[in-house]
């Protein structure tokens, strides 16, 4: 069936409608929410890697609990179901814990992983030339274990990119929420979710190519690696 001038119209029309809130909502929701994820996830690792007693238990409980539940099954409880309690949040103040909370998990999960495969060696080092545990950590152990852990993290940053379409459901008016408010108008969901579809394809493929350049750089001989400062 040929596409009459009315739909290339619409997709032209609607183009920066859809756009825009993906540049305004959808994008700053994914940074903040990666942001705080990896925080949370250095430090739960960090707690698993050292092997606090009481603590590592605490962040096997957390990821146990998030990684177990589902994202949109979270994103109720915190907007829809805290009220309950007593407790507001605001849709996009919800959406980036609820995002933050959820990355984390899985991030902590790929530094932890990240933490154990540098060499053990550069821990006796670090004690060699009077560094303490934690300027061993951060100075030697954790950039090389992030340096190890970036493709899996970008490939996560990508993910959330599309994950932030869920942020609909509890009124954050982001690309998708536009998208389908658009659709409610014009009675035209065939044009418009593949239109909103590709936007996201052209975040997530502008992502990627970012993603390779930054991974042909960090894998250059020439390329500065961490090393111990006295």
């Amino acid at each position: 069936m040929m596409i009459d001038s009315r739909i290339w119209e619409l997709a032209a029309d609607s183009f920066w409608d859809i756009l825009l809130p993906g540049l305004t909502v959808t994008i700053p929701l994914t940074v903040l929410s990666f942001s705080f994820a990896l925080v949370i996830a250095v430090a739960a690792a960090l707690v698993q890697f050292a092997g606090v007693p009481v603590l590592k238990q605490i962040a096997r409980f957390y990821i146990w609990v998030i990684r177990g539940t589902p994202l949109l099954v979270q994103l109720f409880v915190v907007f829809y179901g805290l009220p309950r309690l007593g407790i507001l949040i605001d849709a996009f103040p919800a959406a980036v814990l609820v995002f933050s909370i959820n990355e984390g998990a899985y991030c902590a999960e790929t530094i932890r992983a990240a933490l154990a495969a540098v060499p053990a060696g550069q821990m006796e080092a670090g004690l060699c030339v009077g560094m303490h545990y934690l300027q061993i950590i951060r100075r030697i152990v954790l950039p090389q274990a992030l340096k190890i852990a970036f493709p899996s993290l970008s490939n996560s940053l990508i993910a959330m990119v599309k994950d932030t379409s869920l942020a609909a459901n509890i009124t954050v008016t982001e690309m998708f929420m536009v998208t389908q408010r658009i659709v409610a108008r014009t009675y035209e969901p065939l044009v418009l979710y593949i239109e909103v579809g590709a936007i996201y394809l052209l975040f997530c493929t502008v992502l990627t190519r970012v993603q390779a350049v930054m991974e042909r750089r960090m894998s250059q001989p020439g390329g500065r690696r961490p090393r111990a400062n006295v």
